[in-house]
């Protein structure tokens, strides 16, 4: 027995010695022709070994075999292959290895681990997609809103809105961003009641995404979610990226100013890694008085606990406050407060005024929405891989508005006596009012000693109110508390099939009330809305920022006007099969959820009523989606796509009116999509051809009934159908090294398919009057340019040393429309805007100092070189040739808006609108160590 032990001990040294002398090392460098590239990933191909570059783009990776392939792979680059041959225990020197620039829509070279991120992969996932690099984003974006990095995709359109911090918006294929799914790393983030997306909740996601992909129409998700226009599939940092830093800042136009600073531990030998990002945003705002402050931190912990175990736990969350204006101002208020009544002044705001000197604005957005996660990957074995992700978001947070009045003028009217000549609302007066100070208004009259307000305008069927009615600042508190997670199994059953099956759940409780912000002068709020404790009388107010503590609570302040809860749970399970062989492949994907609605309202309904807490109303939905690609050769392929999706409604919709009754006309919308789709790639140009035919039916739509003897009424819609229908076109080229082409050009076909009928409730959800017509068919949809196109190039003019431009186009731009304006066959449909280019350019220039040193960026972005001025959005349907002055027995004929002269640039001047940005810019500086 004892000489058989020195025989394994003996064998087993053996191995051992001729395993470690078995391995040798391979090196090289990664360079992109001009430099090297730190943090380019290494692997041996079939394998999980491998390595990083260093920030000279040197690497050395120990292999166990001596002969084989390396995979080299770095982000906005073509993959690249090489073999190699090593000697038992030698080093093999593999050179210089330079990457090719990518053309392509692929995201593969982003390390995705997490089987529920779902990403398209060019020339096989069969999508139209469209892909924005980090260094785009890093380079480009500058002091642009996040959406607006998508600009240049094809069926996209981007609007600043108002134009505040995080005040923009996205459409993607004329589907509004209600109708668009956002992902960050796998997991939805769009409002679980009406599917929202607020973008200055998200300020700083910009900082941590490593790549953001467009997939349009149904896309490539297994979730069941709001894909009807899209998916935006954000895939941010993690901390296992290698160890380094940065430090910048940027400063632009109206006091423009960011500062960041990150690091990365990369992945150290216990498994662990880190990674940390912090900055702050201020400014002035483009827009008059609209002035922000926000602040992004990213925390990133990682652990390998072995092959085939990996935990990535990050927490992110982005506080901000920014002043607004949230009421678009008619087309003739611009006009009037700009210059010579033909220039407008398209910064104009007519939500602020000056108070006791000091700038103040009736509309402060405040929230702090951090969200933290939890990710398990595991590898089961070759061919099975478990992913999961746990995820919770507390939001805190809401937007100040006014209520109340003075002789039955509120804070918004215009062209009233409440606003100073130059257009702006007049704080002092309202402050002299509400505190008793004799105004030109006259005086107001105190109640028991103080000066009540409330939510009185003013003005009622009697007359003049002088008492109770005043105004005041207030806040719409939108708080919420939401936990998630999906587990999803990916199994390769042969070299052919992969199966997916995972499920979902989400449980949100969204907390709803409004606040005192500020009294204006006056010394007590009077709350007659809570029926449990009629009157309430308040005096605490809440300043309008968001609290640094993300799990603070809202129970300590105080309710005024309204206060309810919704509940909204969601469970559902998914499922694919893809088929792969050679150049074809085939997916076939389901869904099934179910969404449940409950309502609770504290001050509506006493609490002993059945309405204070209702039951959940369920509703099921799904879809099922299938889709095939064919490589034809290495140059062209073709894909087709199609899909149904029985999408549920959102939580105004089950409980229409603020009300806790249920919808009686309650339906899901129902969804159909079709898409086919062309690819070319070759060394110096690829382009991607795509067709689509989408319809959606049954939207329900809502509209507050103003009749004075039924003021708590509402109008509901049936039968609003749209289709949508078009072509897109996306080239790229590089015909030499240094210069590199894009361009696209898309043509849309959105409208309204068929008549609808409009029905009338009273506030109990009883039907008062029969369906009456709504002649839709074939209207224009409102609000998104239906044509783009974009041309754009970018140049090295010396090593690191580059500049480039992209133009934009947009036209087709429709009026949005109030579909309860349809109730005449002859109806002129949707008024076009006029369309509009702009051009952005910038500079950039990358000084590597040295490997120990670093490396600093320098980049300049000038966005609307030529200082457009031109109307991206209106909010009414006021056509030239519509009557300013009705006829009357007196004048026949009436007077049109065109006859009155009253119009600008082919509109009339009573329309509500938006103007987009004139010339903005800003620079940057970036120290990489």
């Amino acid at each position: 027995m004892k000489k058989m032990k020195n025989w394994l001990l003996t064998g087993l040294f053996f191995m051992i010695v001729s395993t470690v002398f078995s391995q040798g090392k391979v090196t090289g460098k990664i360079t992109d022709g001009t430099g090297g590239l730190p943090g380019a990933n290494v692997v041996i191909k079939g394998s999980t070994t491998g390595t990083s570059t260093d920030f000279d783009g040197k690497f050395t990776l120990t292999t166990p075999s001596n002969t084989g392939e390396i995979v080299i792979s770095f982000l906005g680059y073509d993959n690249q292959t090489v073999k190699f041959t090593v000697s038992n225990a030698g080093t093999t020197d593999l050179g210089t290895i330079t990457l090719v620039a990518s053309n392509s829509n692929e995201l593969s070279e982003v390390v995705v681990t997490s089987s529920i991120i779902d990403v398209a992969k060019d020339r096989k996932t069969p999508v139209a997609v469209s892909t924005i690099k980090a260094a785009e984003i890093q380079a480009k974006l500058g002091s642009q809103e996040f959406p607006e990095i998508l600009k240049s995709t094809p069926s996209v359109y981007a609007s600043k809105a108002g134009g505040g911090y995080g005040d923009s918006r996205i459409a993607i294929r004329g589907f509004d961003q209600k109708n668009i799914a956002v992902m960050i790393n796998g997991v939805p983030i769009n409002d679980m009641e009406n599917s929202s997306v607020y973008w200055s909740n998200w300020a700083g996601i910009s900082d941590v995404t490593s790549a953001m992909q467009v997939q349009r129409g149904l896309g490539a998700s297994k979730l069941a979610i709001s894909s009807v226009g899209g998916t935006i599939n954000i895939v941010t940092k993690t901390s296992d990226m290698k160890e380094g830093g940065s430090v910048s800042s940027s400063f632009g136009n109206n006091n423009y100013l960011k500062t960041q600073a990150s690091y990365n531990t990369g992945v150290m030998k216990n498994g662990l890694s880190a990674s940390v990002l912090f900055s702050r945003t201020a400014g002035d705002g483009y827009v008059n008085a609209t002035e922000f402050e926000g602040y992004n931190y990213f925390i990133a912990l990682g652990y390998k606990a072995s092959d085939k175990h990996n935990f990535q736990f990050t927490f992110t969350g982005a506080p901000q406050w920014h002043d607004q204006r949230s009421q678009s101002p008619l087309l003739s208020d611009f006009l009037k407060y700009g210059s010579n009544g033909t220039d407008p002044n398209i910064k104009y705001n007519a939500d602020w005024g000056m108070r006791n000197g000091e700038q103040y604005n009736l509309k402060t957005n405040y929230y702090h929405k951090p969200v933290m996660s939890l990710n398990w990957d595991y590898d089961i074995n070759s061919t099975t891989k478990l992913s999961t992700v746990g995820y919770a978001s507390w939001g805190r947070g809401g937007g100040t508005n006014t209520n109340g009045g003075i002789r039955g003028n509120n804070a918004y009217s215009t062209n009233n006596s409440l606003r100073t000549a130059d257009g702006l609302v007049n704080f002092d007066l309202i402050q002299n009012w509400n505190s008793g100070q004799p105004t030109t208004l006259g005086t107001r009259v105190p109640v028991n000693g103080r000066y009540e307000n409330s939510a009185d305008t003013g003005r009622s069927s009697t007359g003049v109110i002088n008492n109770t009615a005043g105004i005041s600042q207030i806040a719409s508190v939108n708080s919420h508390n939401w936990y998630g997670a999906v587990i999803n199994l990916d199994k390769k059953f042969s070299e052919n099939f992969t199966f997916d099956f995972g499920v979902e759940g989400r449980m949100y409780q969204g907390i709803h009330f409004q606040n005192l912000i500020d009294l204006l002068g006056a010394d007590v709020y009077k709350n007659t809305a809570d029926v449990n404790n009629n009157p309430g009388y308040f005096s605490t107010t809440y300043a309008p920022r968001p609290n640094g503590n993300p799990f603070v609570s809202t129970d300590y302040q105080d309710r005024i006007n309204y206060w309810n809860d919704s509940k909204v749970n969601y469970y559902g399970a998914f499922t694919q099969l893809e088929y792969t062989t050679g150049n074809f492949t085939a997916f076939l994907q389901g869904a099934i959820s179910q969404q449940a609605y409950q309502r609770i309202d504290h001050f509506k309904y006493t609490y002993d009523s059945p309405l204070a807490k209702t039951g959940f109303k369920t509703i099921t939905g799904g879809d099922i989606k299938a889709g095939a690609n064919y490589n034809i050769n290495e140059h062209h392929n073709v894909f087709v796509n199609g899909g149904i999706y029985s999408k549920q409604p959102f939580f105004n919709a089950v409980y229409p009116n603020n009300a806790s009754i249920v919808n009686p006309n309650l339906t899901n919308e129902k969804i159909k999509a079709v898409e086919v789709g062309y690819g070319f790639r070759s060394g110096i140009f690829n382009a991607n051809l795509n067709a689509y035919y989408t319809t959606w039916d049954d939207r329900f739509t809502t509209a507050t009934d103003q009749a004075p003897t039924n003021p708590s009424g509402y109008y509901t819609f049936q039968g609003v159908n749209e289709i949508h229908k078009g072509l897109e076109l996306d080239v790229t080229a590089k015909p030499i090294d240094k210069l590199k082409l894009n361009g696209m050009i898309s043509i849309g076909d959105w409208k309204y398919s068929g008549n609808a009928t409009s029905s009338r409730f009273d506030v109990a959800n009883n039907p008062i009057s029969g369906d009456q017509p709504l002649y839709l068919d074939g209207v224009k949809v409102g609000n998104n340019a239906q044509t783009t196109m974009a041309i754009g190039a970018a140049y090295e003019i010396l090593n690191g040393l580059n500049v480039d431009a992209n133009l934009n186009y947009s036209e087709k731009l429709f009026g949005n429309i109030d579909v309860s304006k349809f109730s005449a066959a002859n109806n002129k449909g949707a008024m076009e805007l006029p369309g509009f280019a702009t051009t952005d350019a910038g500079v950039s220039y990358k000084w590597n100092i040295s490997p120990k040193i670093g490396a600093l960026n320098f980049r300049l972005n000038v966005n609307n070189v030529f200082d457009k001025i031109f109307i991206n959005e209106s909010f009414t349907n006021i056509f030239t040739s519509d009557y300013k002055t009705a006829p009357t027995t007196a004048n026949p004929a009436g007077v049109t808006y065109a006859q009155a002269g009253e119009v600008y640039n082919g509109v009339a001047t009573a329309n509500r609108v938006y103007f987009g940005y004139g010339r903005t810019w800003n620079f940057s500086l970036r120290y990489d160590f």
